[in-house]
């Protein structure tokens, strides 16, 4: 089922917020997928994904030259979830923040404080589809 993204249903919202794990996954330069498991939050306000990493991650890398699609997917036995959208990383130091403050309320603080190495990669969500 697609979802409208400006107007989501209440079990969809509760779905992610709760501490579940999802993947990312974005594609290299030969068009070959990169799934890796990652922690996500979501803004509803501004349908935006936001996922914490840091500057030499694959993640990283794969979106520094401009951006891309990405797509996450989170599942939780016969529920699921796909957010897709435009990707772009960050090193702003107030954007990185924000995404570990929101990060550190759905899951736990991160492990380590990854200090001026810390990046956030924003998802600008256009597509949800699942069964919540």
């Amino acid at each position: 089922m697609r979802f409208d993204r400006s107007n989501l249903p209440d079990e969809v919202l509760a779905f992610m917020t709760e501490r579940h794990l999802a993947t990312l996954t974005l594609v290299r330069s030969d068009g070959t997928p990169h799934v890796t498991p990652v922690g996500f939050s979501w803004d509803d306000e501004t349908g935006t994904a936001r996922v914490i990493t840091w500057a030499g991650s694959m993640k990283t890398r794969l979106l520094e030259p401009g951006g891309g699609r990405a797509a996450l997917c989170q599942v939780d036995g016969g529920r699921w979830l796909t957010l897709e959208g435009s990707a772009v990383v960050t090193g702003d130091p107030g954007r990185c923040a924000d995404a570990v403050a929101r990060y550190a309320e759905r899951y736990r603080p991160p492990r380590q404080d990854r200090g001026a190495d810390r990046r956030a990669i924003e998802v600008t969500v256009d597509r949800i589809m699942g069964l919540a």
